[in-house]
């Protein structure tokens, strides 16, 4: 699932694509909201972590799956 992250003072956005399924992303989001984690940890599909202070978080947005594209696109 694309996930992208918004951090507080950076001009730019974290894109990865999570292993996680979005229920899982979301409960992982509340409880770091919350105040009970004070990080958000997710994996990616190449195994790879990402960790952000949740004090530093602006947005998390959660998209569709990712599937794979073969071909071009226009």
């Amino acid at each position: 699932m694309e996930v992208k992250i918004g951090i507080q003072h950076a001009t730019r956005e974290l894109v990865i694509d999570s292993v996680q399924t979005g229920e899982d992303l979301e409960t992982m989001v509340s409880k770091a909201l919350s105040g009970d984690d004070p990080l958000l940890v997710l994996s990616d599909t190449k195994g790879r972590k990402v960790i952000v202070p949740t004090d530093k978080l602006a947005y998390v947005e959660m998209g569709s799956p990712a599937i794979g594209q073969v071909g071009f696109r226009s």
